[in-house]
């Protein structure tokens, strides 16, 4: 596996997917946020009354944005999770977790050194096991909405 901030996939993009956070999730924080602007405007006139429903409105905002921005994407021959990737010619078995036996592999069943990007919003998880002898990571699972399609890509470009 490896890592380098700032480089981004470029090629043939055969698979892609934003981990977004659902439009179900804002209307509770932001009517947070709302409150507590609310108590320290107070009634109070000038920038007391507005300031404070911009920043912490613009904050939850920025918050919820910043959670759903991970992408899992296949591009050329990467598999690309976030900043991430993995080179397709490393890719063993590819399994599909279903959301209800997520406790059970993020929990007793998850290996320390594994690769992990998980979004509790995300249903079903992938693992995918690696075959590089040099690298210590023993499999990478990470959240992904259509792990069907994505475990089909993966398993046709697999070595033989």
């Amino acid at each position: 596996m490896s890592e380098r901030p700032g480089r981004r996939p470029d090629g043939k993009v055969r698979f892609e997917q934003r981990l977004t956070v659902p439009l179900t999730w804002y209307p509770l924080p932001l009517l947070g946020a709302a409150i507590m602007a609310a108590t320290v405007h107070r009634g109070y006139p000038g920038v007391r009354s507005w300031l404070p429903y911009v920043v912490t409105i613009g904050l939850v905002l920025a918050w919820l944005w910043w959670m759903g921005r991970v992408r899992v994407r296949v591009v050329d021959d990467e598999l690309w999770v976030g900043e991430a990737h993995l080179p397709l010619r490393f890719v063993g078995d590819v399994e599909i977790v279903p959301a209800d036996q997520k406790r059970r592999a993020l929990g007793p069943e998850l290996d320390p050194a594994a690769f992990l990007t998980h979004r509790g919003w995300v249903g079903p998880l992938l693992r995918v096991h690696l075959t590089d002898p040099d690298d210590p990571t023993p499999y990478w699972i990470f959240s992904v909405r259509d792990p069907e399609r994505l475990a089909a890509i993966l398993r046709e470009e697999r070595p033989a």
